[in-house]
């Protein structure tokens, strides 16, 4: 093999993240995956490179070595890709409103009050990673981003951006099997699912660590399959899988959306530009569009006035 700039991403996502699997689910791996790659890597430049430990891993002299040279080559080829983006998209639009999201329910009623407005028709860039739009906006080459953070995992903002809150706690709930007797319930809890598998996508920026933690407080330790969301909602509908979801999902003939008790994994809402001016523009058109697919979802509908909150009043949702 020869060495590659995306294996020196791998050691340098090891030693930032001190952990093998923090790092696999960093680079949208699995853990084995990357143990592999990193023992070609070890093979091929004959040392080893990282000590295991109880606590993590730690580099080497070796190591030490390699990625103080590492590092600066794996940091110049990001920034030349995100500058080099940023200016492309900026050509290509350059007077329209250029927005970036997580997956949501939301976004279509959202562009489209957006299209209704004075911005016009804006630009959409999607990432399952809040991160990455996160690093865009800050770079120029986003307007704005509309993101979730999970509780428990909090997002790094880069410098220079303004944030504000549309959705303070947003539970997430389950997708589940139509025919699973759990779907017969209107609350789920964790341990009614404790013989299935979960499948998860390990490149959205903390989901795999909030759903790890509510499952570890229910003293469960189920089997677990990494998948994107498409994938997940496929093998959902076959009976293969459960996953979390968004409460504004929508139940089918297939596929059941449910709360889970006590709501013990959720995420934060969030919107983030350069200056206050731009979400003084957008955020009241996402703020309608999202309380309107609150509306649009029987369980999330249910759940809200379960908890005396009316997902058809003006003010619901804290800003």
């Amino acid at each position: 093999m020869d060495l590659e700039v995306r294996h020196l991403r791998v050691l340098c996502a090891i030693e930032d993240t001190g952990s093998l699997h923090k790092a696999a689910r960093e680079l949208g791996m699995t853990q084995p995956s990357l143990s592999t790659q990193l023992r070609r890597i070890e093979d091929f430049l004959g040392g080893r490179l990282f000590r295991r430990e109880r606590t993590g891993c730690r580099p080497t002299p070796l190591g030490r070595v390699l990625l103080a040279r590492a590092r600066p080559l794996v940091d110049g080829l990001r920034d030349l890709v995100d500058e080099t983006r940023a200016a492309a998209a900026t050509e290509a639009a350059p007077d329209r409103l250029r927005i970036g999201s997580t997956a949501s329910r939301a976004l279509p009623g959202w562009l489209r009050r957006l299209r209704a407005g004075p911005a016009g028709e804006p630009t959409l860039r999607m990432d399952v990673s809040a991160h990455a739009l996160l690093r865009l906006v800050a770079e120029g080459g986003l307007d704005v981003a509309f993101v979730h953070e999970v509780e428990g995992s909090p997002l790094r903002l880069p410098p220079g951006l303004v944030c504000r809150v549309l959705v303070e706690r947003e539970p997430q709930f389950v997708s589940l099997p139509g025919d699973h007797p759990a779907a017969r319930r209107p609350v789920v809890r964790l341990a009614d699912l404790s013989g299935d598998r979960w499948m998860v996508d390990p490149t959205v920026d903390g989901e795999w660590d909030g759903l790890l933690r509510a499952l570890r407080a229910e003293g469960l330790n189920p089997r677990v399959l990494h998948g994107d969301y498409h994938t997940a909602a496929s093998l959902v509908a076959t009976g293969e899988v459960v996953t979390l979801c968004q409460p504004t999902s929508r139940s089918r003939p297939d596929m059941a959306i449910r709360p889970i008790h006590g709501d013990p994994v959720a995420v934060r809402l969030l919107l983030a530009a350069r200056t206050e001016t731009v979400l003084d523009a957008v955020q009241p058109a996402l703020r309608a569009a999202y309380w309107e697919a609150a509306r649009q979802a029987p369980a999330y509908r249910e759940r809200l006035a379960h908890l005396g909150a009316d997902p058809g009043l003006a003010d619901l949702g804290p800003v």
